[in-house]
């Protein structure tokens, strides 16, 4: 998606543990492991920005994370089901020079159709489910199990564009173009 908005880049694995903490409400989630993942690859750079990003699915106030099994990605798909449910992706830059950054998140409404349970395990013996968020990843197969979305799609990708690109302009700001 990078590519496509034409900013060069390199992937780094960051090295941090995705656990949620009790009683964090799901923007605060988001904004900290971003954060983390930033702030973990700029220390190993001398220069550039460095993009950390985590992308949640919250149902009813509960953060679906990445399934352990097909049980799991079956249980969590059901669950989703002819309803709506929320997805928050935070963003957190870095200039890795100066250790100055900025963060946002965005924030989107996804309704999955109702799906038979032939459909569901279809759906998970793609593969596809099993290391996305919610069980679902609406970039591939499932983009034919989300019926609407309300907000911005490359948010529920898990890269809203336009917000990164915001914060981009902003960091060169206050970088006084660094």
């Amino acid at each position: 998606m990078l590519q496509l908005v034409g900013i060069n880049h390199r992937v780094v694995d960051p090295s941090v543990a995705e656990e949620a903490h009790p009683d964090e409400d799901p923007v605060e989630h988001v904004l900290r492991l971003s954060r983390l993942k930033a702030r973990s690859v700029a220390q190993t750079l001398g220069e550039g920005f460095v993009l950390g990003a985590d992308t949640i699915v919250v149902l009813e106030g509960e953060i679906l994370g990445k399934p352990s099994d097909q049980s799991d990605a079956r249980s969590t798909l059901r669950r989703l089901c002819g309803r709506w449910h929320e997805v928050y992706t935070g963003l957190a830059l870095v200039d890795a020079a100066s250790g100055k950054e900025v963060q946002g998140f965005e924030h989107s409404y996804v309704k999955i159709r109702p799906l038979s349970d032939a459909e569901i395990s279809a759906y998970i013996a793609t593969g596809e489910p099993m290391d996305k968020a919610g069980s679902y990843g609406i970039q591939g197969f499932g983009a034919a199990i989300v019926e609407r979305v309300n907000g911005c799609y490359f948010n529920v990708v898990g890269l809203p564009l336009v917000r990164l690109l915001y914060l981009l302009r902003d960091l060169e700001k206050i970088c006084g173009g660094c």
